[in-house]
């Protein structure tokens, strides 16, 4: 199986959205992202992606997705329920809406990935039952200095201290701190 990678932004408190479910203030560098060396870097080692329903959805226009989306690549999107219409796609961005469980999405994606990684773009319920079934390599959560105080909270449970992370780098961009995890399966 080719190399999972999960990540996911969050406040200093550990938050990925706030108290009203807004992730924007978590973003504040997102221009400076885009184009950047860090960013860049993420796009070129990613062949396909796994997202939850709720990042899916997060855009107002779904049909944007296939023009401005950063990782132009194929999408597994984990949800019960897929939309009535396929949002728009190109000739590297499709969506695939699996209804019958992450495994599926990561085989999926794993092999439309070819060579390359899938990258896990949020969903904190995705991310948490990814690690539960031992399909996430590498964790990488980005930090951001902000404290929301409240909100959705990123790997809010307990039973997921079982899994072993070793850390395995840095990065600094900006204001974001980016930690790299290797998933060490026992």
């Amino acid at each position: 199986m080719g190399y999972v990678i999960a990540g996911q932004t969050i406040s200093l408190d550990g938050y990925v959205a706030d108290a009203n479910g807004s992730a924007e203030p978590l973003y504040p560098d997102l221009a400076d992202l885009q184009g950047s060396e860090y960013m860049n870097g993420l796009i070129e080692e990613t062949g396909a992606v796994v997202m939850g329903r709720r990042s899916f959805e997060m855009p107002d226009d779904p049909d944007t997705i296939a023009d401005e989306y950063e990782f132009q690549a194929p999408i597994f999107v984990v949800t019960h329920h897929p939309p009535p219409v396929t949002p728009k796609e190109n000739e590297r961005l499709t969506f695939t809406f699996v209804t019958d469980g992450v495994e599926s999405a990561v085989a999926q994606a794993t092999a439309a990935a070819g060579d390359k990684s899938v990258t896990v773009v949020g969903g904190v319920d995705v991310i948490r039952q990814l690690l539960h079934a031992g399909l996430v390599d590498e964790l990488r959560v980005d930090v951001m200095p902000v404290l929301l105080g409240d909100g959705l909270r990123f790997l809010d449970d307990s039973s997921l201290a079982h899994v072993d992370l070793e850390k395995i780098g840095i990065v600094e961009v900006g204001a974001r701190t980016s930690l790299r995890f290797r998933v060490n399966r026992a």
